[in-house]
């Protein structure tokens, strides 16, 4: 019995975890607000508290988690509504060096380090503030960079060189194995790709380990077996 109450909380703990990432939306984990760690570390205490606890019951658990789940949600929907209520609960991006110069009011506000802005930098491959024209201290709690013109790597534009289209490309052929959906996503058939590859002199498409196409460079393959056709 005490077995069949634990598992339940479990589910009903995972499916609430579900929940809470789709309010969230599809954030990576860096664009996760302080806030936003909050209420998932409340969630997860909620859940550890309950799971062990014979006193508190399934319908406990799932009132507690659908109220704050419910919180959470309408919480949500006031800070993408007001834009005041999202300064407050979420914070704001920080202009931590503008034009070059360091803001250092600023920076003791975000209660931020010299030291801690430096290691930022380098993080990013940028060892002076010199090479920095804006550095803007996200809610995230990552900086965001501007380097000086000086310091930017040259463009192709700069050049006056015209590259290459830059294109998706798409896994046709995984581990030997055609990737059927990939195929319908650019309108082809295992005809075409077959055609494709002996045309490139691969006939035995179980000896490849991986190839792409994209519109602007075809079919590259790379990972084939030694004894067929070389890399």
């Amino acid at each position: 019995m005490i077995e069949t109450s634990i598992s339940i909380k479990v589910i009903c703990g995972l499916l609430a975890l579900l929940l809470v990432v789709r309010l969230l939306g599809k954030k990576e984990l860096s664009q996760i607000t302080p806030f936003d760690l909050v209420y998932l570390l409340v969630l997860g205490g909620l859940l550890e508290e309950s799971i062990y606890d014979d006193l508190v019951t399934v319908w406990q658990v799932l009132y507690a988690i659908g109220l704050w789940a419910a919180l959470i949600y309408i919480i949500e929907l006031i800070v993408r509504r007001f834009d005041r209520m999202r300064t407050v609960i979420k914070g704001e991006p920080s202009i931590i060096i503008k034009d070059g110069e360091l803001d250092v009011k600023t920076l003791k506000k975000n209660k931020l380090e010299s030291e801690q802005l430096r290691t930022m930098l380098r993080q990013q491959g940028i060892f002076s503030l010199q090479e920095v024209k804006y550095a803007v201290l996200e809610p995230s709690g990552q900086l965001s960079v501007l380097k000086n013109e000086l310091s930017s790597p040259v463009t192709a534009e700069m050049l006056s060189i015209k590259p290459k289209k830059a294109t998706l490309t798409h896994l046709l052929v995984d581990e030997g194995r055609i990737e059927k959906k990939a195929l319908k996503n650019i309108q082809k058939d295992e005809r075409w790709l077959r055609a494709q590859l002996a045309e490139k002199g691969y006939k035995d498409l179980s000896k490849i380990y991986y190839a792409e196409w994209s519109s602007a460079n075809g079919i590259v393959v790379r990972g084939v077996k030694r004894d067929d056709a070389a890399l």
